[in-house]
């Protein structure tokens, strides 16, 4: 379990850490590193001009040797140089279960949130009204949630760094409660001349740097921003569509490790996550184009979803929900649109970039693969109920409800089964 904060002291005057503990146990203490950044670390304007905002320090702590399922407390502290100490309120968090683990596991997964002021007032940026109340919906239902991932395309700061502290005080009640992931995207990283895949200038020159500093997520390197995560019977490959992910990559190669190295027999449930549409949309920024997702996404990475058999493949950067059919090569594989049994044959794809800022409109052309769009807020929530049994429901920001839901039932047999793309080869030795 790692725990981040920020504050005003520098490690010349205080020292950081964490006191935590069973709940009703004896507390010990973990010290924390502390990191910060310079105007210099930024790419360009806004973010190291006009944007600039010192932002203090970033504290990092690790808890080590958690009893899974177990409920911790926990509380923040700095010991100040003259001896005195400055501690936070009281946190508790629910440690993850063991990978593989069979129980109930609920994972709420959306993109492109934002943030607002609850008082109406007007402000830099001012299109992510509905993150208020995806926020809401996820704080009243905190008690049915394991885990949450915002797959990019954070806070919109768009390289006003104040902006970074209002949206971690808005999202505080999550984030200090349960695992709270992040994905890059192009309002975190693209910046021209700085690596990014794209050249445009959606990050206003923080080009990765926030996002990277202010958020730890288990990568090798936090510049390359694509990793792996186990949660009880999950399995999620988290990729960085910010830098290339085409075949003969860094990225493709963690891509296809991240797939093939998960024990299915344990982990059953293999989710992909990014934060542009590598799948398929109906957007219209994307039907525009005649690709129907990003340009190169599918054409690269579906040979390793069909043969590594992804269940879903969830997106963001399209601000709405729409649902496939499992599909392969432009090819629904199973036309059941709700109870899926058995072998699917294809991956889901869904976009959830409904998390709060401004809807993005449906192509008028009829997408046959399409099986459930929806221009409004919203987020995906799955719950494992054990290793053969998965619910996948989309609910709105505005009241919480489901809207569109299915469930997966099968076997471990049924993921080892064959299906076009997904057999390794064989002999006829016996």
């Amino acid at each position: 379990m790692t725990v981040t904060w920020t504050s005003g002291y520098g490690i010349g005057e205080a020292v950081p850490f964490v006191e935590w503990g069973p709940n009703g146990g004896q507390p010990i203490r973990s010290p924390a590193g502390t990191l910060t950044f310079d105007r210099n670390s930024m790419c360009g304007e806004p973010a190291r001009t006009v944007g600039w905002r010192d932002p203090g320090f970033i504290h990092t702590s690790f808890l080590k040797e958690l009893w899974p399922n177990t409920l911790y407390t926990y509380k923040l502290g700095h010991i100040l140089s003259n001896g005195t100490y400055v501690w936070s309120q009281e946190y508790k968090f629910r440690a993850s279960p063991y990978p593989g683990q069979n129980s109930l596991q609920r994972v709420v997964i959306f993109g492109d949130m934002g943030k607002a002021e609850a008082d109406g007032s007007n402000e830099y940026n001012d299109f992510q009204h509905g993150s208020l109340n995806t926020t809401k919906q996820l704080i009243r239902d905190l008690n049915n949630i394991d885990i949450a991932f915002l797959i990019g395309d954070i806070c919109y700061a768009n390289g006003y760094l104040s902006q970074w502290d209002q949206f971690t005080a808005q999202v505080e009640p999550i984030a200090s409660t349960v695992p709270f992931m992040i994905a890059s995207g192009n309002h975190e990283r693209d910046w021209p001349g700085s690596g990014s895949f794209y050249g445009n200038k959606d990050s206003g020159g923080e080009c990765g740097v926030l996002a990277e500093t202010m958020f730890y997520v288990p990568t090798e390197n936090r510049a390359k921003f694509w990793y792996s995560t186990d949660y009880g019977m999950f399995r999620f490959c988290v990729a960085d569509t910010e830098h290339d992910w085409r075949e003969g990559t860094e990225q493709y190669q963690f891509i296809e490790h991240c797939l093939a190295s998960v024990d299915r027999q344990k982990q059953p449930w293999l989710i992909f996550l990014a934060h542009r549409v590598l799948g398929y949309s109906s957007a219209t920024f994307y039907a525009d184009t005649g690709s129907f997702g990003e340009p190169m996404g599918r054409e690269s990475l579906q040979k390793l979803w069909q043969k590594y058999k992804v269940d879903i493949a969830i997106y963001g950067h399209a601000h709405h929900y729409e649902r496939t059919c499992p599909i392969y090569q432009n090819i629904c594989t199973n036309k059941e649109k709700q109870h899926y049994k058995g072998a699917m044959n294809g991956t889901i794809h869904v976009v959830a970039g409904g998390g709060g800022a401004g809807l993005a409109e449906f192509t008028t052309l009829n997408t046959k693969w399409s099986f459930f769009k929806d221009y409004d807020y919203g987020f995906v929530k799955l719950t494992a109920f054990d290793h053969s049994s998965l619910l996948f429901e989309y609910k709105k920001s505005s009241d919480g409800k489901v809207y569109d839901s299915f469930t997966i039932s099968r076997d471990y047999r049924d993921i080892l089964a064959c299906t076009v793309d997904s057999c390794p080869s064989t002999n006829l030795a016996s």
